[in-house]
């Protein structure tokens, strides 16, 4: 018999439509399976089986009645710990941040998942306070990627990609100010969408500024466009919600790409690529033309885009760091130290040029491109997982690179919606993700693509 947790979300709900399955059966199996495998991943920073179970139970009765609170109700659901969360202290990977905190307020897209019926399982580990791209805080210790624990899952979000890759809940709450979605998605083999700017609205406000977007971290495609319809739209906190009531991530979502136009890019700017990176999305960017698709290689050439990005990202993280006390500071990691002491020494005519005038160019560069074509796939990452202890491939210490995520952190600047789908392994048995990058406010036809690629294959699962 196929275990509970292994079911996606619509297969979930489907199940207990058709009272062939409870949601206390359900979350039950996701606590087992969290129980047996979080020692040796540690995708967890907290786990609430009271709260979770309590959850289970109501939504049980509500499907009782044929009275579900909405799209997920009884489904079991991880908040990434840096989402202000009920009952729960956000503490954000830090030994800075004090658990004495009021715990009374859910942010949006946690609030929406409650409205929902979601069943909230715990909070999953994060970076100190997101600040890079692999597994590891001060606080949390070192989260491991289920295919193999020597390596990273990728960050910041790296317990909900790992929570999602090892079956311990169908859905799983991250987000993405520069990657740290679609990194884990690509380290870990699942699909990962970060959305456009102000399509999961945010309270209180990040202090990555713009760059950051909430969005879903699932197993499958279908699932993280229901997590989309959920977690998305208006709410009054925040000032640059999306107020577009007429959103929709469900309904096209099988509805194929035949007659799309997509570009396909094997790099930008010339970024150096691995082999089987190249093989892997090479050989994706054919399945598109057989679907269907005209499919066109391009060169994209990007100026400057890490190095805005790098400019606009440190001198934020400069801000949330020159608050700190001498004994503070000693508490903090030292990566993220050496990048806002780098951001606190450059000037206002730097930031603000890298902040309204390169990323406007940048900008304007990828809208003319979507004038031609609907959609741009290239590489998620330019290669498979690394060992853990690293803050970026190589790292010895002592110094920072913000180049190693070339075609992830642009489409931040640009406000796009864009994803990261498995699209093959490495000799040594790693995921490689392809990235689906559409115009601004059109996340369905990303999801419409990748449910499209989706379902030409079947994508290996870690053996855990």
């Amino acid at each position: 018999m196929t275990e509970p947790f292994s079911l996606s979300a619509a297969e979930l709900v489907d199940a207990y439509k058709a009272k062939k399955l409870s949601p206390v059966e359900a979350t039950k199996s996701c606590l087992g399976r969290i129980a047996a495998l979080d020692e040796k991943l540690n995708a967890f920073c907290l786990v609430d089986e009271e709260s979770a179970l309590a959850d289970a139970r109501a939504s049980e009765a509500r499907w009782m009645r044929n009275e579900p609170a909405g799209l997920v109700d009884g489904v079991p659901a991880t908040i990434k710990d840096l989402f202000l969360t009920k009952k729960w202290p956000t503490m954000k990977g830090s030994l800075t941040v004090s658990r004495e905190q009021a715990c009374d307020v859910d942010a949006p897209p946690v609030a929406r998942l409650r409205e929902h019926g979601a069943v909230l399982l715990g909070k999953t580990t994060t970076t100190e306070f997101g600040h890079k791209g692999v597994g590891d805080s001060p606080l949390h210790g070192t989260t491991r990627n289920p295919w193999n624990t020597d390596l990273t899952p990728g960050g910041s979000s790296c317990g909900a990609g790992v929570a999602a890759a090892a079956s311990m809940a169908p859905l799983n709450l991250g987000s993405d100010g520069g990657g740290s979605i679609r990194i884990p998605a690509s380290f870990c083999g699942i699909f990962g969408i970060k959305p456009g700017f102000g399509r999961v609205p945010s309270a209180p406000a990040s202090i990555a500024g713009s760059l950051p977007a909430n969005g879903p971290m699932t197993r499958t495609v279908e699932d993280a466009a229901l997590m989309l319809q959920v977690i998305a739209g208006d709410d009054v906190r925040d000032w640059t919600a999306l107020s577009d009531v007429a959103f929709d991530a469900i309904s096209g979502l099988n509805n194929g790409i035949k007659g799309l136009r997509i570009a396909y890019a094997p790099t930008i700017s010339g970024a150096p690529v691995t082999d089987e990176v190249a093989q892997s999305v090479a050989q994706a960017a054919a399945v598109f033309r057989e679907l269907g698709a005209t499919v066109d290689q391009i060169e994209l050439d990007l100026p400057s885009a890490v190095e805005s990005y790098t400019t606009i990202l440190s001198v934020t993280l400069a801000s949330a760091i020159a608050p700190m006390n001498d004994d503070q500071r000693k508490l903090v990691d030292p990566g993220l130290l050496i990048i806002a002491d780098a951001g606190g020494k450059l000037g206002a005519l730097e930031y603000a040029q890298a902040l309204h005038v390169e990323r406007a160019e940048l900008g304007a560069r990828m809208r003319a491109l979507h004038e031609t074509y609907d959609l741009l796939i290239l590489p998620s990452m330019p290669r498979t997982a690394f060992p853990v202890g690293e803050d970026f491939p190589g790292d010895k210490g002592g110094e920072w690179r913000g180049d190693w995520t070339p075609f992830t952190s642009p489409f931040n600047l640009t406000y796009q919606p864009t994803a990261s789908i498995p699209c093959g392994m490495s000799p040594e048995g790693l995921p490689i993700g392809l990235q689906i990058v559409g115009r601004v406010r059109e996340e369905a036809t990303v999801l419409r693509a990748a449910r499209a690629y989706e379902k030409t294959r079947t994508f290996p699962l870690p053996p855990l």
